[in-house]
């Protein structure tokens, strides 16, 4: 059975950090292209960070570039995205994605609320 398993959302104040883990199981995990996505209700889905299965390559968008940094452990199945100088405009559900070929696995979701 896949599962992605979402971690580490919460309630943090601007200018804070977090971050959001996603723990990979029922497939070979270092085979799949790992990213995040976050989507906010009503709003469409935005890709936020990308890394290769290798890790190898890592790609942002340009409104987190500088901030949050992706990264992979496939020993663990893991992967990450550390996320600093959090904006109220990060608020949103992140969602952790694997993706090889036709293949497209999700996670349920982890609630990111940036607020004073």
């Amino acid at each position: 059975q896949v599962q992605l398993v979402e971690s580490g959302g919460g309630l943090v104040q601007p200018g804070g950090s977090l971050r959001l883990s996603c723990v990979a199981s029922g497939f070979t995990f270092s085979l799949y292209v790992m990213t995040w996505y976050r989507q906010a209700p009503g709003q469409e889905r935005e890709l936020v960070a990308g890394i290769t299965s290798t890790g190898g390559i890592t790609d942002y968008a340009g409104s987190v570039k500088g901030r949050f940094t992706i990264s992979r452990d496939n020993g663990k199945n893991t992967v990450t995205l550390q996320m600093n100088s959090l904006k109220p405009a990060d608020t949103t559900v992140y969602y952790c994605n694997a993706y090889r070929s036709d293949r497209d696995y999700w996670g349920q979701g982890t609630q990111v609320t940036v607020s004073s």
